[in-house]
């Protein structure tokens, strides 16, 4: 008699890893910080910010209402809306990406 072959199952239960969801920061209009005050936040606190960028996002805060002004995880979007918040910014709060 011959050996049948070994038949293993499929495997129902595997485990699939999924990346942590970005946050965005956004930054709203107000009528009270000045175009310079909100470029310089900006610059200062969020990584890799050119002037130009920052200038730009600037008029489209004021001009659209807000501006997503930095993607990225969580944590760090925690770090970047606290430290814009401190600065006096108007900030919405942090959403899913």
């Amino acid at each position: 008699m011959a050996a049948s072959p070994t038949v293993t199952p499929d495997r129902t239960s595997q485990v699939v890893s999924k990346p942590y969801p970005n946050y965005k920061v956004i930054v709203l209009n107000d009528d009270f910080n000045t175009f310079e005050h909100v470029a310089n936040c900006l610059m200062k606190y969020i990584p890799g910010m050119t002037s130009d960028r920052a200038w730009n996002l600037t008029n489209q805060v004021h001009y659209e209402g807000q501006a997503i002004v930095w993607v990225g995880p969580q944590e760090m979007a925690e770090l970047y809306h606290q430290q814009l918040s401190r600065e006096g910014l108007t900030m919405a709060p942090l959403e899913a990406a």
